[in-house]
């Protein structure tokens, strides 16, 4: 229906500063779309890669679906095996933090799951870590506490309602 405008290259340090700012602001759909333009003429851009994954993410609570997708096909585009591990990492962080806070039936152990192939990530992450980022580690131990206390919140055994039938 239309035509994209394509960007140009000299135009990608703005644009990246850009999707930043409007992540900052809480309009990560925004910052998604400059991505997509930068990457439209550098497909290989680390940068706008990293910041996409990191809006589509923030979307999550939107609707998990199409997001998740986007999400891993940009983490598998990263160039370093850390930099794909933690990010993976973040991808099952935040897509388990979205379930804990969307609730339903199933919820609490689709969102523990998630939290706990994140920590998997973020291990794999400290393996291959430059020296003096403890990032990885930093997101694991966030991750433990939120298990532990969510843990402490939930009853022994999950509840379960029948429909009401007449």
């Amino acid at each position: 229906m239309f035509e994209l405008k394509p960007l140009t290259v000299d135009a990608i340090p703005r644009a990246l500063e850009k999707a930043e700012r409007y992540r900052l602001l809480n309009e990560p759909a925004e910052a998604e779309s400059i991505c997509e333009d930068i990457l439209r003429i550098d497909p290989d851009n680390q940068q706008a890669l990293v910041m996409l994954l990191l809006a589509l993410t923030e979307q999550f609570d939107d609707g998990i679906g199409g997001h998740l997708t986007g999400a891993r096909e940009a983490c598998e585009r990263l160039d370093g095996e850390y930099e794909r591990a933690y990010f993976g990492g973040i991808i099952w962080e935040r897509h388990g933090k979205a379930h804990f806070r969307t609730g339903g039936p199933g919820a609490s152990k689709m969102a523990n799951d998630c939290l706990r192939q994140a920590m998997v990530c973020y291990e794999a992450a400290e393996a291959v870590r430059p020296p003096g980022n403890d990032d990885a580690l930093l997101r694991w131990n966030a991750c433990a506490r939120l298990l532990m206390h969510a843990r402490a919140e939930v009853p022994e055994k999950e509840e379960r309602f029948e429909p009401f039938l007449e």
